[in-house]
């Protein structure tokens, strides 16, 4: 009975959404409709037909162009109603379909005549999120060198800022680094002139903190994010960092974070494997660097402290890697277009789409944050964090965001399909796989117990030691996460032997040299004539010979040997060799013994 009630609910529910489905008719614009007649209807009856519609619903088909004749396909003016009218008349038993004749349009390119060099806007999708919003009634405040009025920022608005430098209501840029920021946020955009802004309809805040050198205090930092806060900033760029943690300058940020505010930090450029402050601390969202092909720009940092990439230019094969935006020269201080490179180019990316976001609607920061990670385009193998939750896409976040389909449930839905829900994730971190990885310690024992069937040995804490080190190292380390933790130690603690010539600077590429009967070899002869330690060494052969047939299966990566045959050959002989190496120490010790 019970079973009999859920399927009546079922199709009663079924049967609603079919009844309120409006069909794709009502998902685009359309003046005219479609009427294509079979190829095998006479002429005479399409005629036929043509003058039974323009009797009944006073409208005349008409042949779309001069080629039509030959696929029988008409035209006819009208709307909804004489959609659904011709599709339950007898001329629907004529036609193949019929169908509104929908009007495209060509997305909206600015007409700003360098729009063409500016890869950075058009990667992240900005002309369809341009179809929803242009940032209007949203503040961006830019807490850096400070903002000069340049010609491409003539049609910008302007709110209040505060020259913290040099303690003043008026700010100017004597460096160029804070004017170039605020145009990838609102350069004036379809003015015919210069380049094109991401939210140019938002309003810039520009606020000083940093010097002519591009230096700046953890208190006029502190006191910007607070001033913009208290002064209707919505959204807060900080393209600034430096290594030092300031407590001031968290409270700072979590009192802009309460009252609403979205802030957005640049990772760092020191190609370090943690972001730099303030992009580390809570309630900030941190950015890592993207190059023009998506991959990970050379300079940005990773790893922990980085929430999502975007456009940072790389300009070191000339400025048209680089991100684009009129500025001032630092020599001269006379404006110009200049492309520059760094994090600092990419966190306004974050920010301006941020701006897009609370524009239509989404107020809480959290809401807001959790809109950009979840509509970035995920990077499928990111072991070291380049990317956190993917590259920036803004039309992506606008539509989540203005189909108010963020929910519980997709966010859910975005945690599984992420890998977040999957225990592998946590575990290893994508580093190295964590099936690959238990396989190598079942193997390496399944090894052990056979060998223990033909010698007799004692299964002691230093050969199960051995077995473990050998095959995987204490793999539930590797990619172990540590929020504001350098990620290096636990890739050396996560590696087995094999894995520990790339293990520091992060590369899952094995080096030939431990990846190979070398390492077992040393350590069987150090440690051969200790009456413990013999095990582990003993061990650690058998646990190497696994560790390398399973990785020459699953991902034969050999440094010099590249990722193909002959990297696999290398492997899978020194893992019989290791085998090898393992039974013949076993052979001597039983005889000895």
């Amino acid at each position: 009975m019970r079973k009999f009630f859920l399927a009546c609910l079922f199709l009663i529910g079924l049967g609603w959404a079919l009844f309120n489905f409006q069909g794709l008719a009502n998902q685009g614009k359309f003046e005219s409709i479609v009427l294509d007649f079979r190829e095998e209807v006479p002429a005479t009856q399409i005629e036929t037909q043509i003058k039974a519609i323009a009797q009944q619903f006073k409208v005349t088909p008409h042949l779309n162009s001069f080629i039509s004749a030959a696929d029988n396909l008409y035209i006819v003016n009208g709307d909804k109603q004489l959609l659904k009218a011709l599709k339950k008349s007898n001329v629907a038993k004529y036609t193949e379909y019929i169908e509104p004749n929908y009007i495209y349009s060509a997305l909206a390119a600015p007409n700003d005549p360098l729009w063409s060099q500016q890869w950075n806007l058009r990667s992240i999708n900005v002309e369809r999120a341009w179809e929803e919003t242009k940032g209007n009634g949203v503040t961006v405040a830019v807490i850096d060198t400070g903002v000069s009025r340049v010609p491409d920022l003539k049609n910008t608005k302007f709110t209040k800022g505060y020259d913290f430098v040099n303690d003043k209501a008026e700010v100017e840029d004597d460096n160029g680094h804070g004017t170039h920021i605020a145009g990838t946020i609102a350069q004036s955009t379809n003015n015919g002139y210069g380049v094109a802004g991401i939210a140019y309809e938002a309003s810039i805040m520009p606020l000083k903190v940093l010097s002519a050198g591009g230096n700046g205090t953890s208190a006029d930092i502190a006191e910007a994010i607070k001033f913009a806060a208290d002064n209707g900033a919505d959204v807060i760029n900080l393209s600034l960092g430096g290594s030092g943690e300031s407590q001031m300058i968290q409270e700072a940020i979590n009192y802009a974070y309460s009252k609403g505010v979205v802030i957005v930090a640049a990772a760092g450029n020191e190609n370090k494997s943690s972001a730099g402050y303030p992009a580390r601390y809570a309630n900030v969202i941190g950015v890592s660097a993207l190059d023009a092909s998506g991959s990970k720009a050379f300079y940005s940092n990773f790893g922990a402290g980085v929430d999502i990439s975007a456009p940072g230019g790389d300009t070191s094969n000339g400025e048209i890697g680089g991100i684009l935006q009129n500025t001032i020269n630092t020599e001269s201080g006379q404006p110009v277009f200049a492309a520059y490179q760094g994090t600092s180019m990419a966190c306004p990316h974050v920010a301006a789409v941020a701006a897009l976001i609370k524009a239509v609607g989404v107020k809480d920061p959290n809401d807001v944050r959790s809109i950009l990670l979840s509509s970035a385009r995920k990077v499928e193998n990111d072991p070291l964090n380049h990317f956190g939750a993917g590259q920036l896409d803004a039309a992506a976040a606008i539509e989540l965001a203005t189909k108010g389909q963020f929910s519980f449930r997709d966010f859910f839905r975005w945690l599984r399909e992420n890998g977040y829900l999957n225990l592998g994730f946590w575990i290893d971190g994508g580093a190295v796989a964590l099936l690959p990885k238990i396989a190598m310690v079942l193997g390496s024992y399944l090894l052990a117990w056979l060998l223990r069937n033909y010698f007799s040995f004692r299964w002691n804490w230093f050969f199960a030691s051995g077995l473990v080190a050998g095959s995987s190292g204490l793999f539930f380390l590797r990619g172990f996460y540590i929020f504001d933790v350098p990620q290096w130690p636990f890739r050396v603690m996560g590696s087995s032997i094999p894995e520990l010539g790339g293990a520091i600077q992060g590369s899952s590429v094995l080096n030939p040299f431990f990846a190979s009967v070398l390492i077992p070899t040393i350590l069987v002869v150090l440690l051969l004539g200790h009456q413990q330690w013999k095990w582990f060494a003993i061990a650690t052969a058998i646990g190497f010979s696994c560790c390398l047939a399973v990785n020459a299966v699953v991902s034969p990566a050999v440094w010099g040997l590249g990722t193909g045959a002959l990297a696999r050959s290398f492997l899978a002989v020194n893992a019989l060799l290791c085998f090898a190496l393992a039974r013949l120490a076993l052979k001597d010790e039983i005889k000895l013994a």
